[in-house]
């Protein structure tokens, strides 16, 4: 039987393989958040994708593995930046995600809205429908809905800013407790 420690040393022997050989095309790893526990996952353009635990991270990283490369590895070394930025932001002392983002999970009409998300400030909300307006397709408040439902970056492209016109929360991808525990935090003073 092998130990723990063994295993932990054969993974760091193989990611560093990896990565010197360019054979690690997604690495990823899990944090603790307010909101559950999140996963994180890069390439070498940047994040491509932070997924909740209701998604099912075992299913994220399957789509992973067929929509971008099936080699992938647990790195959390490679991915700490990124870590550390989100836990600034949940201690409310990070207004900004301050690294770089990989959109290749997202592609015309989606990604032009994701772009519009990334506008929204810190402490801000807009509706579906302004979203979309500012788009080329005025009336498409609902493909502004499913642009927001299928972020691959959720909490780094904050699709939870995106309320109804009527000012509720509408839905969000980490569930409603998430999105209101989101909004709760930008709201409050720090």
């Amino acid at each position: 039987m092998t130990a723990p420690t063994d295993l932990t040393a054969l993974h760091d022997r193989l990611l560093r393989s990896a990565e010197r050989e360019g054979l690690l095309d997604v690495a990823y790893r899990t944090m603790d958040s307010p909101v559950g526990t999140l996963l994180l996952a890069a390439t070498d353009v940047g994040v491509v994708r932070v997924a909740f635990d209701v998604e099912g991270h075992d299913s994220v990283l399957a789509m992973l593995a067929t929509r971008i490369s099936p080699r992938i590895l647990k790195a959390h070394g490679r991915l700490d930046p990124v870590a550390r930025s989100l836990d600034a932001y949940f201690a409310g002392t990070g207004r900004r995600m301050d690294f770089a983002v990989d959109l290749q999970l997202a592609s015309g009409f989606r990604r032009d809205v994701l772009g519009r998300l990334q506008q929204i400030p810190y402490g801000s909300t807009r509706s579906y429908a302004a979203i979309a307006a500012e788009t080329a397709s005025p009336g498409a408040v609902r493909a502004v809905g499913s642009a927001c439902a299928h972020n691959p970056l959720p909490l780094v492209i904050p699709c939870h800013r995106v309320v109804r016109s009527d000012g509720s929360p509408g839905r969000y991808v980490g569930g409603e407790d998430a999105k209101l525990a989101l909004l709760a935090l930008e709201s409050s003073p720090r």
